[in-house]
């Protein structure tokens, strides 16, 4: 079987070992590193061509949001974005599927969502934490 490479992106160290510890208990996702701002992300991503970054928006340097374009603006690269954000607020999301990502996580969603929602952009469907508007699910396919 074959694994989904996952880049880790958030400044937050604790959060970056919980969710590492979460996708290593999959058989098929595997963490390939961790980013602790935005300009590190883009960095790891051109080096390690991970399958999905799971990007934290508020973060230093440049923020997961600039990083995701930056990531994306390179339309050869295979990388998908999934976004997670403390922030389940309109204006995030907009900007976040605006910006690129797949789907928008909310930092609270449970373990096995955030691994299926990980299965799930990798197939390059959509996914977006249940409290977030189904309108802003359809602004993603319209793109």
């Amino acid at each position: 079987m074959k694994r989904i490479t996952v880049l880790l992106a958030d400044d937050n160290r604790l959060v970056r070992k919980v969710f590492r510890e979460i996708l290593e208990l999959q058989d098929d996702l595997e963490v390939v590193g961790e980013a602790k701002d935005g300009r590190q992300a883009v960095a790891m991503v051109k080096k390690l061509r991970p399958a999905l970054v799971l990007m934290d928006i508020a973060m230093p340097l440049l923020n997961g949001l600039q990083a995701t374009r930056r990531i994306l603006e390179n339309a050869l690269s295979p990388t998908k974005v999934l976004m997670l954000s403390v922030h389940s607020d309109e204006a995030y999301v907009v900007e976040a599927v605006d910006s690129g990502a797949m789907g928008y996580l909310i930092k609270h969603t449970c373990a096995d969502t955030v691994c299926h929602a990980i299965r799930e952009v990798q197939k390059g469907n959509t996914f977006f934490s249940p409290s977030i508007p189904k309108r802003l699910h359809k602004r993603n396919r319209k793109k």
